[in-house]
């Protein structure tokens, strides 16, 4: 199935961040990627063309303050900030016209996973896939990211964080959908222990898929890694819109 391109601008405050829409032709599920701290869409936009081919409408977009301009810089971004950014992505792509609006995926890597979990609390999502999804206290929400204690922050990921103690967690332990949780073996910046963490608050989900890329830093820095990534997630929405689209037609 071809998918067509389309670049957007997603209106947010006084700004606007850039996004790109692919779709093929007729209404079908929808999957959100939402990239790291100091990504950007580049890496997204490669596997969403994939994607789209299966018959998804898939948007990919950049934070604000993660590709220059004139707008928010990234010293000062706080996670409130993107988090605005993220509901104004999925506020864009639900307007879609070829989109099944209670189909809805949204992919978020690290930083993005973080930011994905907490947006189940607030959007309908159907599917939530995180790789390497990081974690942070709740206090100093309105504090630039960047300036966060990052010594505090390795201490804090590094136990087993309750759900009921932290946002992410606790709308991962109240979402009702399916899960792909995905690690890197070698992570020094989300170790074992924070997934271990979100594993152990999806206690409600429709399934639970937790997967380790052998070998793999954080940033899957080799090809391998990032091969390996790829095909766990094209397999795992192809599973699910497939699942989707059979229980469509039995219903008829």
């Amino acid at each position: 199935m071809t998918a067509r391109s389309e670049s957007i601008q997603i209106d947010i405050d006084d700004e606007q961040m850039s996004g790109t829409f692919l779709s093929p032709k007729s209404k079908v599920p929808g999957v959100l990627f939402v990239h790291g701290w100091g990504g950007s869409q580049e890496r997204d936009l490669e596997r969403a063309k994939g994607i789209a081919g299966l018959g998804c409408v898939c948007l990919t977009f950049d934070l604000r303050g993660h590709t220059g301009g004139t707008g928010i810089p990234l010293t000062r971004v706080t996670r409130e900030d993107n988090l605005r950014d993220l509901l104004a992505a999925y506020d864009r792509l639900l307007s879609h016209p070829a989109l099944d609006t209670s189909a809805i995926a949204v992919v978020g890597t690290s930083y993005g996973g973080y930011l994905a979990a907490i947006l189940t609390s607030l959007r309908p999502v159907r599917w939530l896939a995180m790789r390497v999804p990081a974690l942070y206290r709740d206090e100093q929400w309105h504090t630039p990211k960047r300036d966060l204690d990052k010594l505090d922050l390795r201490d804090y990921r590094s136990t087993l964080v309750r759900a009921d103690s932290n946002r992410a967690l606790h709308a991962c332990s109240q979402f009702t959908g399916d899960v792909l949780l995905v690690e890197s073996e070698t992570d020094d910046f989300v170790p074992h222990a924070t997934i271990m963490s979100y594993r152990a608050a999806c206690q409600q989900t429709h399934s639970l898929t937790h997967r380790i890329i052998d070998g793999a830093d954080h940033a899957l820095s080799n090809a391998v890694s990032q091969q390996a990534y790829t095909s766990i997630l094209v397999d795992w929405i192809t599973e699910m819109v497939v699942g989707e689209r059979l229980s469509i037609i039995q219903s008829k």
